[in-house]
């Protein structure tokens, strides 16, 4: 299986709290000694984030948009036991036992699968065959037959042809013989002899197409004359006659029982597709191949029992809607945010941290501390970062005097003022124009949420101004209007927060009877003063889950 990763990651759109707080958890858990955590992003970074990674020279985390666990997650990394089409089915028996598998997948010399051999099929063919005539087929070449006794070609005529032959043994007297191989085909036998010099010549006499010859016994020397001149191919082996015949009857290449018509699948395809594959056909096994084309794993429904290697920790979020995709399909096990609880459920308990305050940096500072560890100069510097963004410099209504002291003990471990660069994160990110298009100005950081039946969705943007916003209110509302249509939301709106003048202004696109019960002074069609209001999710988003919950 895939090494186990544990991925800290934030919501979906992330903005720099969800960043930030993401790259300093994952720093602390690996200094507390958990295995395998690795901070990741679930979209890209918005301008604001980036500038703060550039300052502090920090790499962005791994990019994380799917989790959805995939099949290469669940199956063992060991290269699974084949076998080529040629091979006899006495070597595909000897590896069903040697390695206790019940599907042989077959190979060419590329280990491309050609097809897949199980053991049911074999078993079958040997133990329960449906006519007399199935128990002597021998569909093989006179050298296949000839490795599997490992016998001695004393002669060979057309070693390699691919026959359909009939297996008999001549345990009788050699009269009995000779009345029993009238009307025969002696070019399509293969004939089983012990201590029977009669029967010997008898048989290259008529010509048969294979005369084996067991318990390593003497051919005499007219026999072989005969039997040169009559092109029978005559092997002599050690084996006893009970084992000759036998081992004759696996002498067939597998590629006779081999399915043909089998299902591959590739490792990094999800394991849903491989659960529908077992769960609604009747094959006991899919090939799992790579992006070559050469075979990885043979995948059975006991892999669909085995964990996914991928866990996730959520920072600055707790509902499955905002994660990455995929994230209901994997372990959870932690959980840190500063948002209100949404719906989230665990098959088992976890560490869930849950706190009022600005930021999800702010609480994994705490956890810093709590844990007796500082942390370096650049993960302080991130901390505070995330902690100023979130809180607009302290500004916002949901900054706490826990927030004020944190970024105090962050200043002095970074060396940076709180206020001063709280300035700087802010400037680099405040030009609308600086975005590469409308859209992206909506939904860099735009969050969906559900009121009783209604669905809406809020993105936030800050500026030092409002005259930018304002000469592209209606290109910025033609937007809303086709971001609420594709995502099929009641309401889509963007606050545009100056955090100069501490104040902000909401544009929407829905329903026209939500200007009745907005609860904002309107400044025009769609657009709402919020006089002193910073903080989306703690003075926006409660009015409007109020409200719109209402409606319905």
């Amino acid at each position: 299986m895939t090494q186990e990763k544990i991925y800290v990651v934030g919501h979906i759109n992330p903005d720099t709290d969800s960043v930030c707080s993401a790259i300093a958890y994952a720093a602390l858990r690996d200094q507390q000694g958990l295995v395998g955590v690795l901070p990741a992003r679930a979209g890209n970074i918005n301008r604001q984030t980036e500038f703060i990674l550039e300052e502090l020279a920090v790499p962005q985390p791994e990019l994380l948009l799917d989790v959805s666990p995939r099949i290469r997650d669940v199956i063992s990394g060991q290269r699974p036991v084949t076998i080529a089409a040629t091979a006899p089915l006495s070597r595909a028996l000897e590896l069903f036992h040697l390695h206790n598998v019940r599907i042989l997948p077959v190979v060419d010399e590329h280990h491309h699968p050609q097809g897949m051999l199980y053991l049911k099929k074999v078993s079958e063919r040997f133990l329960v065959p449906s006519q007399e005539k199935e128990l002597r087929r021998v569909s093989a070449s006179p050298r296949s037959i000839c490795q599997c006794l490992k016998a001695t070609a004393v002669h060979e005529v057309d070693a390699d042809a691919q026959e359909d032959l009939n297996l008999y043994v001549a345990a009788m007297a050699s009269e009995t013989f000779r009345a029993k191989m009238v009307g025969q085909d002696m070019r399509k036998m293969v004939l089983i002899v012990g201590d029977r010099p009669e029967i010997l010549r008898q048989a290259v006499e008529l010509g048969v197409r294979v005369l084996v010859v067991v318990a390593g016994l003497e051919i005499p020397a007219e026999v072989l004359e005969i039997g040169r001149n009559n092109d029978v191919t005559i092997l002599s082996t050690t084996f006893d006659t009970a084992t000759a015949t036998w081992l004759t009857r696996l002498s067939t290449p597998v590629a006779s029982l081999a399915v043909t018509n089998f299902i591959s699948l590739r490792g990094q395809d999800r394991l849903d597709e491989l659960r529908i594959s077992l769960m609604h056909t009747d094959v006991p096994g899919v090939i799992v191949v790579s992006d070559s084309g050469t075979i990885e794993a043979v995948a059975t429904k006991s892999h669909l029992l085995n964990p996914s290697s991928v866990k996730l920790i959520l920072v600055d979020h707790n509902e499955l809607a905002q994660s990455v995709v995929g994230a209901d399909k994997v372990e959870i096990i932690e959980v840190v945010d500063h948002h209100r609880l949404g719906s989230l459920q665990t098959d088992k308990p976890i560490r869930f941290i849950n706190q009022p305050v600005g930021s999800t940096c702010t609480l994994v500072a705490t956890l810093y501390q709590n844990a007796g560890i500082t942390p370096s100069p650049a993960i302080a510097g991130l901390m505070l970062s995330g902690l100023l963004s979130d809180t607009v410099v302290l500004k916002s209504p949901t900054t706490t005097d826990i927030d004020r002291e944190i970024s105090q003990w962050l200043g002095q471990l970074s060396g940076l003022d709180p206020y001063e660069y709280g300035q700087r994160i802010f400037a680099s990110s405040s030009a609308i124009s600086g975005y590469d298009s409308l859209e992206e100005v909506i939904t860099t950081d735009f969050k969906v949420f559900t009121a009783s039946s209604c669905q809406f969705g809020i993105g936030q943007v800050e500026v030092v101004n409002f005259h930018e916003f304002h000469s592209l209110k209606e290109d910025l509302k033609s937007e809303l209007s086709r971001l609420r249509e594709n995502r099929s939301l009641d309401m889509a709106g963007l606050l545009v927060t100056d955090i100069v003048a501490g104040t902000s202004e909401l544009l929407i696109s829905g329903d026209r009877k939500l200007a009745l019960i907005m609860g904002y002074p309107q400044i025009s069609d769609d657009l709402y003063e919020l006089r002193d209001v910073l903080s989306r999710k703690k003075q926006l988003i409660p009015h409007l889950l109020r409200i719109l919950g209402a409606l319905q």
